[in-house]
């Protein structure tokens, strides 16, 4: 295992070096730059706290209106949020989101596009256009304003309650995820993660599942993630660690982890009425575990490091634009370079948004590894969406793709549809159901057709 870690961190001395920096000169890197250096010299850095909970822009939004005018005036300049969930409903868990609780929503975190990986409380690997959530991947939420502390001559005052236990059950996330399509591929996953809070306002949850991957010409496989991660706050970062094994029933176990650092680049501007009007937050990702693509590959034990940034910017209350880089390197030689921008304009309960997906490997290993791995894969498309509420209890998002993809010089149709709906079942409980269809490719068909269907959903019950 030793040997095989250290294969993963010094691949790079070869051509790897070469490919990854050509790879950091693509347009997103260029965003992340520019925004980053025109935040700095316009703002002052504030220090605040964000957290990262893999959740939905309609979450970000109720925690924002939960403050009152007055705080928001009062704390207007400190920090902000997004959440994995992912997540491409970037407004579906997230980076986006794959059962994988983990996607991403063009293309694991749902976005409205297929793409690669989800990243939710726990994330899972970016790649496969299928996974790839935006959704998964917004600003983080507004820290809770602080309490009011005692003058300081006044006397400490004495407190008759018990103490306060080390760590308290704050709420249980259960992720599903059922993908099939039109090539025999069928990738299921079901992920309850639990997640305590600290004294010290820190959290850590446990996650644990049963994921089960067939496909034709290769014996199934059952999975049993088992992963402890921690979030917290260091000065004015936040940063989100993980680590775990995969168990299988028949491939060796595999060790797996992810890190997330946010930082923001300016200070969050919010209205009187407790909405975000401006933010700029810029996150690194690091990620390492078995590729979870299919049946295939997991039999070939094919495993990948990724990492890259990603931006968030707020650019005032209905725009937004969120860009992602990844550099990945697997285990059987191969390399990757993956993009992602959304830009999104809200219109009271409609959205339109612009996507665009660039991925490349160094070399097409479909055939003997199992997963796809294109030269040169380029999507792009306009969404159209509406979300809003159907009842008290009911929540809805409905969402069209139409745009072009390209792969080995040949162009034709992406379209994806989706649809999410979000049940209150009680204050304390609430659920999501999504469906998307897509024919965004993420395996080679020849001249065949292309096709994809993923029903996905969660339960979050608060304590």
């Amino acid at each position: 295992m030793a040997d095989s870690f250290r294969r993963y961190l010094f691949v790079s001395r070869y051509s790897l070096y070469s490919e990854l920096i050509l790879g950091c000169l693509q347009i997103q890197l260029g965003v992340i730059c520019s925004v980053s250096i025109w935040t700095l010299s316009q703002a002052k850095l504030q220090a605040a706290q964000a957290h990262q909970a893999w959740k939905s822009p309609s979450e970000l939004t109720e925690r924002v209106t939960k403050v009152n005018s007055e705080s928001a005036e009062q704390y207007s300049k400190l920090r902000t949020h997004r959440d994995v969930r992912p997540g491409v409903w970037i407004s579906s868990t997230a980076l986006a989101s794959p059962p994988v609780s983990g996607e991403l929503n063009f293309g694991d975190l749902e976005f409205s596009m297929p793409l690669p990986y989800q990243l939710k409380p726990t994330p899972i690997l970016m790649a496969a256009p299928e996974n790839f959530n935006p959704d998964l991947q917004l600003p983080p939420v507004l820290p809770e304003p602080p309490q009011n502390s005692s003058p300081p001559d006044s006397p400490p005052e004495t407190s008759t309650e018990p103490g306060k236990p080390d760590a308290v059950l704050e709420s249980i996330h259960t992720d599903y995820r059922y993908d099939t399509d039109n090539f025999g591929q069928t990738n299921l996953f079901f992920e309850p993660t639990v997640h305590f809070r600290l004294n010290n306002g820190n959290k850590i949850f446990f996650k644990t599942g049963f994921n089960f991957f067939e496909q034709r010409g290769v014996e199934s496989i059952t999975n049993f993630p088992l992963q402890v991660g921690w979030q917290g706050k260091i000065g004015q970062v936040t940063l989100q660690t993980a680590a775990g094994v995969d168990v299988f029933n028949r491939l060796p176990t595999a060790i797996n982890l992810n890190a997330k650092v946010d930082v923001p680049i300016s200070p969050p501007q919010v209205s009187s009425s407790g909405q975000l009007l401006s933010a700029v937050v810029l996150s690194g990702n690091l990620e390492q575990g078995p590729y979870k693509s299919n049946a295939r590959t997991l039999d070939n034990q094919i495993t990948a490091w990724r990492f890259g940034p990603d931006l968030y910017w707020q650019i005032n209350r209905n725009t937004s634009l969120f860009s992602s880089l990844r550099l990945g390197s697997y285990n059987d030689g191969n390399s990757e370079v993956q993009s992602f921008t959304r830009l999104e304009r809200k219109f009271g309960q409609f959205s339109l948004a612009a996507n665009l997906f660039n991925w490349s490997f160094d070399r097409n290993l479909e055939r003997t590894s199992g997963y796809f791995s294109p030269p040169d894969f380029l999507v792009y498309n306009a969404e159209v969406a509406w979300e809003g509420d159907i009842a008290n209890f009911l929540r809805c998002r409905l969402a069209a793709n139409l745009g072009r993809q390209r792969l080995k010089g040949e162009t034709d149709n992406a379209n994806t549809y989706q649809t999410r709906c979000t049940v209150k079942v009680s204050p304390n409980i609430e659920a999501d159901l999504g469906y998307s269809f897509s024919n965004v490719r993420n395996q080679e068909t020849g001249g065949s057709a292309y096709s994809g269907n993923s029903l996905t959903g969660q339960l979050r019950v608060k304590f």
